[in-house]
Order: C-alpha cells, then sequence, then structure tokens
C-alpha cells in the first residue's frame, strides 16, 4: 500500500528492513513497527514526545503515515503496549552512527619502519613500540627500506626482518611470510591473544588496558 503524500514531499517507502524481518540479522529486525504491531490497541506518543493516549492499533498507523513517518513499539510488554511515531530509518541510521563512533581504536594497522643499517638502540625501541601496538590488539606492519646501492643486498634486510619476527614472537605473529616489493621488505603480524601476549621490551604500566585506550602515536 502506497503512503500518503506528507506536507514536506513526496511519500517515502517504508524502511526496508521491515518488510521481510526472518531475512536479518541486524538488532533492529526484531523492533515491531507498523503492520508487524500485533495488538490491537496500544498507548501512543507523538514525535515530539506527547502522549496521546490509548488508541486501536491501525487508527495510529494511518496517523503515522500521514506525516510519512513510522509506528514503532518501544515498550512492548507495557499493557497496552507504548509506541511511538517517528521516523525509523533516521533513527537506526543515528544509532548506528553511535556505534560507529564509539568503537575503540583497537584493530587498526601500525607501521614499524627500518633501515638496513639501523643501530641497536633504535632496533630496539622499534621493536618496544611494535610490542605496545600489537599490546593494545593493533595489527603492525613491519617495513624495511632499502637505500640506493643496499639493494644489491637484500638477504641483509631480510635477515634483519626474520630478527625483528624471532623478538616479536610472544606478542604476534606473521600473517604470511616477508615478501620484497620494490625497495622495499613487508611483512604484517596479527597479535596473540590477551592471555598470551609476552613482551619483551614494552614495560606495562599498572592497570593499563589493552583495548587500545592508552595506544601511543600511529608510526613509530
Amino acid at each position: 500500500m502506497a503512503l500518503p503524500s506528507s506536507p514536506g514531499g513526496p511519500a517515502r517507502q517504508p524502511y526496508s528492513r521491515d518488510r521481510d524481518p526472518r531475512r536479518n540479522n541486524d538488532p533492529f529486525a526484531a523492533i515491531r513497527r507498523n503492520h508487524r504491531i500485533k495488538s490491537p490497541q496500544i498507548r501512543v506518543i507523538s514525535l515530539e514526545g506527547r502522549q496521546l493516549g490509548i488508541m486501536d492499533t491501525a487508527k495510529a498507523i494511518t496517523l503515522a503515515m500521514q506525516f510519512n513517518l513510522d509506528l514503532v513499539e518501544v515498550a512492548p510488554n507495557a499493557v497496552p503496549p507504548v509506541c511511538r511515531i517517528m521516523d525509523f530509518g533516521k533513527y537506526v541510521y543515528e544509532e548506528q552512527k553511535k556505534t560507529a563512533h564509539n568503537k575503540p581504536a583497537a584493530g587498526k594497522i601500525k607501521e614499524i619502519e627500518f633501515t638496513v643499517r639501523i643501530e641497536k638502540g633504535d632496533f630496539n625501541t622499534k621493536l618496544r613500540h611494535a610490542e605496545e601496538f600489537l599490546d593494545h590488539g593493533n595489527k603492525v606492519k613491519l617495513r624495511l627500506k632499502f637505500r640506493g646501492r643496499e639493494m644489491a643486498h637484500t638477504e641483509m634486510g631480510f635477515e634483519l626482518i626474520k630478527r625483528a619476527l624471532a623478538e616479536l614472537e610472544t606478542m604476534g605473529h606473521p600473517d604470511s611470510e616477508p615478501k620484497l616489493s620494490g625497495k622495499q621488505i613487508n611483512v604484517m603480524l596479527t597479535p596473540h591473544p590477551v592471555n598470551k601476549r609476552k613482551p619483551k621490551f614494552h614495560v606495562r604500566q599498572p592497570g593499563q588496558s589493552t583495548d587500545g585506550s592508552t595506544a601511543p602515536a600511529e608510526h613509530a
């Protein structure tokens, strides 16, 4: 059934996931709205939050459609159930946006860059940064850049990267073997489960979280 036009423009189609909830896995699919509301009578709240009283469900749906909106069940266990007139598609969008903004920093890809002639102190510092990133649940990309004539001795670069992997084996594991691409060697590390991470260079602070909330800068 086509929705009547609203004062602000043409009628919009009902929220698409409303048509066949059995095909959905999203957390909003179980929320009853419009013709999925089973109770013959409901208590209705307007878009502005005003109590409109108890009315027949069919009448409330018609009222919502007059304003190009949805009738959404917000308190299914109440007697009678409480429903609100709202733009359900907009509501879902806002909730998903909140969830996206609240995601932790863990899971990002961090980069650690080496050179063939790196000093031992700098090498250990790079490993400490890598351990910090892994300890916060981030994947870490190790990259070694060759400069000038160093390309004639790529085996030195592979040796250094493999040494770094060996030092980091208590914190994460490589997704694949190190590979030469152009003038650099790359390899990606995935962190071990939290209870299996054992840092050698990075000293955890008392009460430090491993969810990414205190992660250091993105590049080392």
